[in-house]
């Protein structure tokens, strides 16, 4: 057994996240970590690998197992290249050589070298096996296989987009070779050919891993195991999601049956007993119904999670034309693309797709004139309403209902409850601040000041990164019900092309590629 959890418990001051849980990792299980947004996935990682520590029950790994963690939250220090950054998956080896050539120095002044002899000799082949002296190669060949050569492995790591982000730390995890990989949404930020290799290279991987994502598709191609994280629980099911997406609800189905036929039986014996307890001739029956009605095990149904409910408020036509870009050339300073012509007409819906790194949020924030192009000019139509949800945004220290509330204050506290209710936000999650809750329930609270200003046009930059499926689907609900245009950034097709009418390859003005 490589991981074992035992009645583990844990919770933040007085919201408990999991209640005497249990869990176990064999060799080569593929496990997806799956529950809605703000249940604790990632909260399980973090005690798993000592970031946090439970309140009650024992985390045991296997002696010498390496785990490798892709964490969603990591932060990449300024000043770091993306060499710097790779090469540290090897900081265990760089150490093991610098205290061999202690050895070696030692060797030159010590008289019995026999045993310092020995020690190296040992390092020498730990190095050796472990290709110690062809890291640049590795290096380079990884950096090429995630297209991380491109822009120069001398890049400062602060100066990337999310999904270069993503693939400089997945591209360092591989390097490190663990016994045990860990992954918080990887899929989050990737462009779909990225998305395609990490698939290939997890079906194949030969050690377990645990996965956490809301990308059902990746999911049911990569895993044959689900646990799931639900009302401080965690349950194990064999397969695949969507295997346990069926078993989940003929559980549910079974559990709701029993509870039905509890409360009739209930309601049966309450009535006999208030019938029976006076009369001398029953009341022997009516104390035995009585103790059968004390000593039942209750059969309790979990509360309903709100369901999010998303629409988005409208405002009066805009022009026919919504933008008209010709000959735009993008970037910061430096041309990003070729020149770009390109028109949104209203109520026309179009996906902008493309590597990362390759200027789609660039082309949004140029479009809507918060950077100056590089050359070229872009027409914006009269009347536009803009509605815009930016990819990355430092969350505030604010409450949900301070965040909200400041963004509207004229409506009542009432009032701004039920806007993040409707959003599928808890009272619990309302009250608490915006920088602790999850990717998923930080992008609800997003999406409930954008949805209640009325807009005629969205721009909407990888909306569905860290939604659950349930929030995906209602997302692309409202975005189809949506009358204004749309110009929407996303990675997942099972997305969009439900939503659009015509899909953006940006790769075509790329001078990148």
């Amino acid at each position: 057994m490589i991981l074992s959890v035992s009645h583990l418990s844990h919770g933040f001051g007085e919201r408990e996240i999991y209640e005497d849980v249990s869990f176990r990792l064999l060799k080569g299980e593929h496990v997806g970590l799956v529950g809605a947004n703000g249940e604790g996935k990632s909260t399980f990682f973090s005690l798993i690998t000592g970031k946090i520590s439970p309140d009650r029950g024992k985390i045991e790994w296997a002696k010498n197992v390496r785990v490798g963690y892709l964490d969603q939250h990591a932060i990449l220090e300024k000043g770091k290249t993306i060499g710097d950054i790779l090469r540290s998956a090897f900081d265990y080896l760089y150490q093991i050589e610098t205290y061999l050539n202690e050895l070696y120095e030692r060797m030159g002044t010590e008289e019995n070298t026999d045993e310092l002899m020995e020690e190296a000799g040992t390092l020498q082949d730990v190095l050796s096996n472990n290709d110690f002296y062809s890291i640049d190669q590795k290096v380079s060949e990884i950096a090429s296989a995630f297209e991380l050569d491109g822009f120069g492995l001398d890049r400062d790591v602060s100066e990337l987009s999310g999904g270069q982000r993503t693939r400089v730390l997945l591209a360092k995890l591989l390097l490190e070779k663990p016994d045990i990989l860990l992954l918080d949404e990887p899929t989050n930020y990737l462009d779909e050919n990225h998305i395609s290799w990490l698939k290939s290279y997890l079906q194949e991987y030969e050690n377990a891993f645990i996965l956490i994502s809301h990308d059902i598709s990746f999911l049911n191609d990569v895993v044959n195991l689900i646990y799931h994280v639900d009302h401080l629980s965690l349950t194990r099911y064999v397969g695949n999601y969507d295997k346990f997406l069926a078993e989940y609800e003929v559980r549910k189905a079974h559990k709701e049956a029993a509870y039905e036929r509890q409360q009739k039986e209930i309601a049966d014996l309450k009535d006999f007993i208030a019938r029976n307890k006076a009369r001398v001739a029953t009341r022997n029956m009516a104390m035995s119904r009585q103790k059968k009605l004390d000593n039942m095990e209750m059969i309790t149904l979990d509360s309903q999670r709100p369901k999010p409910t998303f629409q988005f408020l409208e405002d009066r036509a805009s022009a026919r034309v919504v933008f008209s870009a010709e000959n735009l050339v993008i970037g910061y300073g430096t041309p990003l693309s070729k020149p770009i012509d390109f028109t949104l007409e209203r109520g026309q819906k179009v996906a902008i797709t493309g590597t990362n790194g390759i200027g789609k949020t660039t082309l949004l924030k140029s479009l809507l004139g918060m950077i100056p192009s590089v050359s070229g000019r872009v027409e914006r139509g009269s009347y536009l309403s803009v509605g815009y949800f930016e990819q990355e945004i430092e969350p505030s220290d604010h409450s949900c209902l301070e965040e909200v509330w400041n963004a509207f204050p004229s409506k009542t506290n009432g009032e701004v409850r039920a806007l993040l209710a409707k959003c599928g936000l808890t009272a619990e999650h309302i009250e608490s601040k915006v920088r602790i809750l999850s990717g998923g329930e930080q992008a609800k609270v997003r999406l409930c000041k954008l949805m209640n200003v009325p807009s005629n046009v969205l721009l909407l930059d990888e909306p569905t990164n860290h939604l659950d499926p349930e929030a995906k689907e209602e997302l692309k609900r409202a975005l189809k019900a949506y009358k204004g245009s749309v110009l929407l950034v996303c990675h997942e097709p099972e997305f969009y092309r439900d939503v659009v009418s015509e899909i953006k390859n940006m790769e075509e003005f790329s001078l990148l590629l």
